[in-house]
């Protein structure tokens, strides 16, 4: 799948309750469209929620009784499930005592640079200090892998645009957060080499190769969301970029509002996600391609997609997207579908490997958390 088929500012930390920052930007302002190219990160730690836990609990109860129990309120506190805290924790296991030594995985698709890039996301979306927490030395290694597989020339990452995609959305959500100053460079070329490859496609889109002349939805989707990260750790994302890209999704729009590969066709549940995704980060969610993108998905209720992992990942950020109601009820759902499946190391398997299939399962709950930058509404 990742190889052919499916074949931060940078963003500051957030609480899991509101989505307030932590701490103000460093370095480059957010921009939407007019942000300068990105250079070396400061070298700075940035703390995680958890590590100022103890702050932020002598903070809590320094207040009166009345704002503490509005606090504590249905509206103001999401809990994070036992259960889901749990699951997350094992699959995590599974992927830290999994990872190879260059920080790649050994299993189907383990070595792929896209699938490692989700790997390292899983990890950081759940909140701790990527830097010094338990989960430190595993990001950093698999960072180091996606590194070593860019093209120092031209910033091309893998040997496909699914792996360049996802991996260029691993190395935006680490910029800023992740102490290491080659990732800004990298991350700038990534950026670079899918807007160039855009220009060059006749469709405003992308397919396998940078330089391919058809396009498809599903690759399209991998890099749309890269460009959004990026553009939320401060890197200049033309808006024209934006705009025919959501026009290629557009015309691969059919009249029940589900979305083909490459054209109205034959839509499906996962690829409706997708384009649905990506008109929510677009802040487009007032349109009519939206609405009825969200009503198809509506309607098809809980499905696990032709590629399982790879439809909970997206299905889970675009139900997140359309409304709280649609959104509990899908992730309820999700949880209860997952810890069925989950295997007794942690992991879960499907056709493209259990390196791929619990780093998209991981992802599909890390909505819960909303620690990633790109998981904001």
């Amino acid at each position: 799948m990742i190889g052919r088929q499916i074949a931060n500012t940078r963003s500051p930390s957030r609480t899991r309750e509101s989505g307030r920052r932590l701490r103000p930007p460093t370095g480059l302002e957010q921009r939407h469209g007019t942000g300068r190219r990105a250079e070396a990160p400061p070298t700075f730690i940035r703390p995680s929620f958890r590590a100022l836990a103890p702050i932020f609990m002598f903070l809590l109860f320094s207040v009166g009784p009345a704002n503490s129990q509005d606090i504590f309120s249905p509206s103001r506190h999401d809990p994070i499930p036992a259960e889901l805290e749990a699951m997350y924790l094992k699959g995590l296991k599974y992927l830290t005592t999994t990872q190879s030594r260059d920080g790649s995985w050994t299993d189907n698709q383990g070595s792929q640079p896209g699938v490692v890039g989700l790997a390292v996301m899983a990890m950081m979306a759940h909140g701790e200090d990527p830097n010094l927490g338990p989960y430190a030395d595993h990001i950093k290694r698999g960072l180091d892998f996606i590194l070593r597989n860019s093209n120092r020339d031209n910033g091309y990452i893998g040997s496909s645009m699914y792996n360049h995609g996802f991996a260029a959305l691993a190395l935006a959500e680490a910029y800023g957060s992740v102490d290491d100053p080659r990732l800004g460079p990298a991350l700038q070329k990534a950026i670079d080499l899918i807007l160039n490859s855009q220009r060059r496609n006749p469709n405003n889109a992308w397919r396998y190769s940078p330089e391919s002349q058809d396009a498809d939805t599903t690759v399209s989707g991998a890099q749309v969301v890269a460009l959004f990260a990026a553009r939320n750790a401060g890197l200049a994302v033309p808006d024209e970029a934006v705009v025919k890209a959501l026009r290629f999704f557009q015309r691969c729009q059919s009249a029940d509002g589900g979305i083909g590969y490459m054209g109205p066709d034959g839509p499906n549940s996962t690829r409706t996600a997708i384009g649905a995704l990506a008109w929510a980060l677009a802040k487009q969610k007032d349109t009519q391609q939206f609405k009825n993108a969200s009503a198809y998905l509506a309607g098809a209720g809980f499905a696990t997609g032709h590629y399982p992992f790879y439809h909970e990942y997206y299905a889970a950020q675009a139900f997140f997207h359309m409304s709280e109601e649609a959104w509990n009820e899908w992730n309820a759902r999700n949880m209860k579908y997952l810890a069925t499946s989950q295997r007794p190391d942690g992991s879960w398997e499907g056709q493209h490997g259990s390196t791929f299939s619990t780093a998209g399962a991981l992802l599909s709950l890390a909505l819960n958390y909303r620690f990633l930058p790109i998981y904001e509404r």
